[in-house]
């Protein structure tokens, strides 16, 4: 495993054995690791134990066996810890029939932060968030999208030292996920601390340079890009498209990019994209959509597919 040596009393999160057992099934397994503060992913596959862990440092959760500090505090039960975290969780937990100004604002006071000034961060919270536009509609009527932002504006509106997000790029088109990445990128810009949980490689490639890599409750390994590339560069990705031109578009991804195969469909619309250099093939995969003429109405990376990745790294360390 490679860690971060953190700097003299900067830690952000320490665990030692940390351990979370429902029943006889392991949620996190002996995780201990020492990460300093700063932009951190946690990747892994679905069911990996990322949800399990973030819930354990936002003290949700009480460890079955050993111990977890964040920001140099126990989170269980710790009121003053949980002014200076903010939270975004995956599953939605609203009062439906409230606006996303009305629900942002009543956290801010549940806070302790007075009426007036509770109006005022939630503009400002639900501003960063992009929510501006349809806060004041019923949350009822909400996107997948906006429920989202709204769930993002209500972590950061008492304005907290550390914000934790558990897969906030679920089910937001393109222009969101930019505008949620670039959001990410800002808090670190202004020193902000942040874990973002993902199952998507590329996605928190872009936001950080640092992760923590899960897989079956298990901490594989944490570090920087770089390091972890070292571990998985023998690792095959596969990347989804759907297009009008596949053929042609597969032709010049095969000729033009680090690509071991491509797999045309039945329909001539969708192909599989097989590579060992997933940084180069989405560094320079709109560039070779636009030269080619090809119309890409999909792309991703499937669940199967990275959870294939983290099995190969098991069989490895």
């Amino acid at each position: 495993m490679t860690t971060p040596t953190p700097n003299a009393g900067s830690a952000l999160i320490e665990t030692r054995s940390l351990t979370k057992l429902y029943g006889v099934v392991n949620g996190v397994n002996d995780v201990t690791v020492s990460i300093p503060r700063g932009v951190w992913g946690l990747l892994g596959p679905n069911g990996s134990g990322k949800s399990t862990l973030l819930k354990l440092i936002t003290g949700q959760l009480r460890p079955t066996e050993g111990t977890v500090r964040v920001l140099g505090r126990q989170p269980w039960n710790d009121l003053e810890l949980y002014r200076r975290i903010g939270f975004c969780p995956e599953q939605d937990a609203f009062y439906s029939f409230l606006s996303a100004f009305e629900f942002v604002r009543m956290l801010a006071r549940l806070s302790g932060i007075d009426a007036a000034e509770a109006r005022r961060r939630a503009e400002v919270a639900l501003e960063r968030a992009g929510a501006t536009e349809f806060m004041h509609r019923p949350i009822v009527t909400y996107s997948k999208g906006m429920r989202q932002r709204t769930k993002v504006a209500q972590a950061l509106v008492h304005d907290p030292e550390f914000v934790i997000f558990d897969e906030p790029l679920t089910g937001t088109d393109p222009v969101g996920r930019h505008e949620l990445i670039e959001l990410v990128r800002t808090l670190g810009r202004e020193g902000k601390s942040v874990l973002v949980s993902s199952h998507v490689l590329h996605e928190v490639e872009a936001m950080t340079d640092a992760f923590l890599l899960i897989h079956a409750g298990r901490l594989l390994a944490s570090g920087t890009v770089e390091s972890i590339r070292a571990v998985l560069s023998d690792a095959p990705h596969n990347i989804v498209m759907r297009a009008e031109g596949a053929r042609e578009l597969g032709a010049r991804l095969l000729a033009e990019l680090a690509v071991d195969s491509v797999d045309i469909d039945e329909d001539q619309r969708g192909l599989t994209v097989r590579t060992r250099d997933p940084r180069g093939f989405f560094a320079n995969v709109a560039r070779i959509v636009a030269e080619s003429g090809a119309r890409v109405v999909e792309m991703k990376t499937s669940d199967d597919d990275l959870a294939a990745v983290f099995k190969y790294l098991v069989a490895r360390i």
